[in-house]
């Protein structure tokens, strides 16, 4: 079989495949380490992903696992770290919420000790725990499902779904990050305003500070903007004044894969074989990633 996409979407697919002893192929158009996944923040959290009642279920499945992958963070670059989500109540969030060990209300909005994934580290992680399970990553574009030449195909595609599908409802959400050398923060942030395309956020990475952030939707641009950056360093700097004097290491944009929904099916193609969807996790592959990967699976190769 064959999986198409290399984020973290696609990988963890192709892992919960290959160690199920399906033989498993990833075609990708470009290296995991270019995908959007390899810039996302890291921080395990549904966010702008629908529908809640589904989304709730498979980020909880996923959360059981980074929980015991963050034993070994320096192999999956997986850590539980404390923090803060400013302005966000407990009632405003799904029946998941109350599954979440530790999440409380505080003065502020609501504390809790989450998952923080490197995604660098975790993509090599994943690719070498899909290698270990005779799976294999190989370097091909797809332009048609249908020409993919397996008998099971797994679209994972994330904003490639657009055209490919082709899937009009798959759109961008412009998520734009600056990383900082670190001035002793050990605690991750977020306060949202859905009401503008900006917010604030900074979550501690081994490689340094990564503060957010913005969500442009229909924005196409990978260039980082010179005025957003500094707006993204004032309003952290308004929540730790040090941060206004860090050093900037690197400036980062990612397109998230945004839908209504998350595509989550079986579709058969033309000639018969089977076409499983995975994609449109907006800003929360991470997140639903193993959760997500497991139902395609069984979608994939339905229990008899």
């Amino acid at each position: 079989m064959i999986v198409v996409g290399s984020g973290v979407a696609g990988l963890t697919t192709a892992v919960v495949l290959a160690e199920s002893g399906r033989r498993v192929r990833v075609w990708a158009r470009e290296p995991a380490g270019h995908t959007t996944s390899a810039v996302a923040g890291g921080l395990w959290w549904p966010y702008r992903i629908e529908p809640e009642p589904l989304v709730g279920a498979w980020a909880l499945e996923s959360l059981a696992v980074y929980e015991e992958l963050a034993d070994r963070p320096e192999e999956t670059g997986v850590r539980l770290v404390d923090g803060v989500h400013r302005g966000t109540r407990l009632d405003e969030l799904g029946a998941w919420a109350g599954r979440v060990a530790g999440l409380r209300t505080t003065a502020d909005g609501l504390a809790a000790r989450l998952p923080v994934i490197d995604m660098p580290v975790h993509l090599a992680w994943l690719r070498e725990r899909l290698a270990k399970a005779a799976g294999v990553v190989e370097a091909h574009e797809v332009t048609d499902l249908a020409a993919v030449p397996a008998p099971v195909v797994v679209n994972c595609a994330g904003l490639g779904a657009r055209s490919l599908v082709p899937d009009p409802a798959v759109h961008p959400v412009r998520g734009q990050l600056v990383v900082v050398e670190n001035p002793g923060i050990t605690t991750w942030f977020t306060s949202v305003d859905r009401s503008c395309d900006a917010s604030t956020y900074f979550i501690p990475q081994p490689g340094g500070l990564l503060l957010g952030g913005t969500a442009e939707e229909g924005d196409w641009s990978l260039e980082p903007d010179p005025a957003t950056a500094a707006a993204i360093v004032a309003r952290c700097a308004a929540v730790h004044p040090e941060i206004a004097d860090a050093r900037v290491l690197a400036h980062r944009v990612g397109l998230r894969p945004a839908r209504h929904a998350v595509r989550l099916e079986r579709q058969p193609l033309p000639d018969g074989r089977a076409l499983v969807h995975n994609y449109g996790h907006g800003g929360a592959g991470v997140t639903v990633a193993w959760g997500c990967a497991r139902e395609a699976a069984g979608l994939a190769f339905p229990a008899v």
